[in-house]
């Protein structure tokens, strides 16, 4: 081993593993620390990674990475106790390489992104817990890992959305509830056709969907279902401020929503291969952290880097590219040999330049709209009566349409409507 890393990296997540990559093919001297078993490991993500991010690192990645399938049909639901209505959106626009997403399972892609970086010449280090980091004259010069201490130029610490480490270092404080969700996550196995008949999939092709509603018990958060080659991953995202007010476990949200009549059929024969739970950054712009200092770096959910704005969930590309733009600095820093908090700010320059902090800005308003509880309420219930009321024929005279929809307005007010219109406007 070298007696001093030019970079230690805390973490070998997609983030992790992507600064080490790119940092050892330029010829860095680079150590990753994963305290997990393997990559991957300790990894349970929903799913889905938008590939724009990593094609630019990696072209035509998708080509030998473990990915499951391109998404090629997208679906979100407002669901209730027993209905649901769904939008369906298919389009080939959808599978351009470099705007196309794809299904993952982290375990098997982590794998993949980690190997890469070993192959450029970064040293992968798993099973390890790093407890401590190395401070002298109040600059960051490594780790402390198990019984040994090892040094470095800089540390990019990538460990994840609680990052004890960061917190360490006075960047950030505890994690307040408002600000991340309980995730809980099954995987199912299925067989290939089988997932493609029941979700009109051609092969190779996967569909993305999220719910709001009834999975959450009307609290703030919303389901999942991505599907993979030969499995389903299914779960549920609560956020942990709201749990309390709940009248269900985050585990029952999870049984009751599998056993919801949209959902029964979709899984039924299908055996749980796998079982997780995890915290997931929820509060976007607002809980960003310090991100540089003297020899440090803070990147990907460790940095608060994720978007839910209802419709779309996006973590894995903000992570890849928050890492190359670490890396980016770090070069820099090692061609300047000054790993100084000034130096190391070109990150800063960088993620303000690119797409991560333009769209966290953009959105920033929108956890704070999703606090509306009618959201999970009061609206798939509206929705779903509407959709009783077109649908549903028993023989009584029948009213005007807009006369049966009005009365559902009413129930959760026009101006209610009107106000988390606009406000959902401006939030997005």
């Amino acid at each position: 081993m070298s007696e001093k890393y030019d970079a230690i990296i805390v973490g070998a997540g997609v983030a992790g593993s992507v600064a080490g990559y790119i940092l050892a093919k330029e010829g860095l001297e680079v150590l990753i620390i994963e305290r997990g078993n393997f990559a991957g490991s300790k990894n349970m993500t929903g799913g889905r990674l938008y590939s724009h991010s990593l094609e630019k690192i990696i072209p035509d990645f998708a080509k030998e990475a473990p990915v499951e399938r391109k998404v090629t049909r997208e679906k979100i639901s407002m669901m209730t106790e027993t209905s649901a209505m769904t939008i369906d959106y298919s389009s080939e626009s959808l599978a351009v390489q470099g705007k196309d997403s794809y299904t993952v399972l982290r375990a098997d892609f982590d794998q993949w992104l980690a190997e890469k970086a070993e192959e450029a010449g970064a040293q992968l280090i798993p099973g390890i817990r790093v407890d401590e980091l190395l401070v002298k004259d109040g600059k960051v010069c490594g780790v402390i890992a198990g019984e040994d201490e090892l040094e470095s130029e800089t540390v990019i610490i990538a460990d994840g959305v609680n990052s004890l480490l960061a917190q360490k270092l006075g960047f950030r404080g505890e994690l307040k509830p408002h600000e991340v969700a309980v995730g809980a996550k099954e995987v199912i196995e299925l067989d290939e056709s089988v997932i493609e008949d029941r979700f009109q999939l051609n092969k190779g092709e996967g569909a993305a969907w999220l719910f709001a509603g009834s999975p959450t018990a009307g609290r703030i958060g919303g389901g999942f279902l991505y599907t993979n080659k030969s499995s389903i991953s299914l779960g549920i995202v609560c956020t942990l401020s709201d749990l309390e007010k709940s009248p269900k476990t985050v585990a029952q949200m999870l049984e009751d929503f599998k056993s919801h009549s949209s959902i029964q059929p979709l899984i039924k024969d299908g055996k749980m291969v796998e079982y997780s739970a995890h915290l997931v950054p929820e509060a976007g712009y607002h809980m960003i952290p310090k991100l540089v200092g003297d020899g440090v770096l803070v990147i990907g959910d460790a940095a608060g880097f994720c978007i839910n704005i209802g419709y779309a969930v996006r973590g894995m590309d903000l992570a890849i590219a928050s890492a190359e733009a670490a890396a980016k600095a770090v070069i820099e820093a090692k061609a300047k040999s000054n790993f100084s908090e000034a130096t190391l700010s070109k990150y800063q320059s960088l993620l303000d330049e690119s797409f991560i902090m333009q769209d966290l800005k953009l959105y920033k308003k929108f956890p704070h709209f999703m606090e509306n509880e009618r959201i999970f309420n009061q609206y798939p219930e509206m929705v779903t009566r509407m959709m009783d009321d077109m649908f549903v024929i028993d023989g009584t005279p029948s009213k005007p349409l807009m006369s049966n929809m009005m009365q559902h307005v009413k129930q959760v007010g026009l101006m209610n409507i009107i106000k988390d219109g606009i406000k959902g406007v401006r939030a997005l």
